[in-house]
């Protein structure tokens, strides 16, 4: 039974210039990439850090995440086409069955965490002259904000969706059943966007309409819960003193995010990966205890306050 509170949800794929269209995905990731800036130099000024570190911190974290989290979905999640073709790993385009253009597509973000950790302890070491752990303490945080809006750019995508439910949270997601070619022929609408508008909207398409199942959003749930990720780590260190315990709010980050994943994925579709030989859990579970336990150990053993 469809509850009244469905939503059909088939968003635009950005905002159209003319010349060029923003696409929503990409606008997350510069909201992102933005506002964690703004949050560390606010750190930076009040820890009397260079600003001109900041921005050499900035190129280090865009690239480490975007790199970690495409090789984290290539190798954790889709491996068995990848390697039989390692140039699409580094290239955005698909060479059979035809070439064409598909962007980066798929980015997983345990990937980007071990990304960014490694890329902090060169970070700390080459250029911030300081110990490992005192970035990850404090990167965390706008870490955590960006993961909002990725989660969020996920949703504008109709990506990353749940299972079939009778909630009242659920959504049709129109794009996520129906590809560009299934809409036009069903339509019979030459193209996708008026296509998908038409299943959407039109009266005349309302059986089509009534195929796309309700779906978890799960993209939403995971947001939601960030925000908790972000407003805790963002108390404890400005109102509190956990910031001098080494280690303690990086483990809390990854303590309280991985959590939030592993919950998540109960309810989320099958993303791939080495579940099936595995069982019991879906990859990206078994991919966050490893981080959860790790955050567990780093939380324990932080020492103690240090003396200023």
């Amino acid at each position: 039974m469809t509850h009244a509170l469905n939503i059909v949800w088939n968003p635009s794929e950005g905002i159209d210039l003319g010349f060029f269209v923003i696409r929503y995905y990409s606008l997350m990731f510069v909201i992102a990439f933005g506002l964690g800036w703004y949050i560390m130099k606010n750190i930076f000024e009040r820890e009397g850090e260079s600003i001109e570190k900041l921005d050499s911190l900035f190129i280090w974290t865009v690239l480490a995440t975007l790199i970690g989290a495409r090789l984290g979905h290539v190798f954790f999640y889709d491996w068995e086409y990848y390697r039989n073709h390692l140039l699409e790993i580094i290239l955005p385009f698909r060479f059979s069955p035809n070439f064409e253009f598909t962007g980066y597509q798929g980015l997983a973000s345990h990937g980007a965490a071990i990304s960014i950790i490694i890329a902090m302890y060169f970070y700390s070491k080459n250029i911030l002259k300081r110990p490992q752990m005192w970035i990850l303490d404090r990167v965390v945080i706008p870490v955590a904000s960006g993961a909002i809006f990725v989660r969020l750019g996920n949703f504008l995508n109709s990506e990353i969706i749940g299972h079939e439910t009778t909630s009242a949270f659920g959504i049709k997601f129109i794009k996520d059943h129906f590809s560009p070619t299934d809409a036009v022929n069903a339509t019979q609408i030459a193209n996708p966007k008026d296509a998908y508008t038409a299943i959407a909207t039109d009266p005349k398409f309302t059986s089509l309409l009534e195929q796309v199942p309700v779906k978890h959003p799960t993209q939403l749930y995971e947001a939601f819960c960030y925000i908790f990720v972000f407003a805790i780590l963002f108390f404890l260190y400005w109102k509190t003193e956990k910031r001098n315990k080494t280690g303690y709010l990086f483990g809390m980050f990854l303590v309280l995010l991985f959590s939030v994943r592993f919950v998540v994925e109960s309810v989320k579709e099958s993303q791939g990966g080495f579940e099936s030989a595995l069982g019991l859990f879906s990859t990206g579970q078994w991919l966050s205890i490893p981080f959860i336990l790790i955050g567990l150990y780093f939380i324990f053993t932080a020492e103690k306050p240090l003396k200023v």
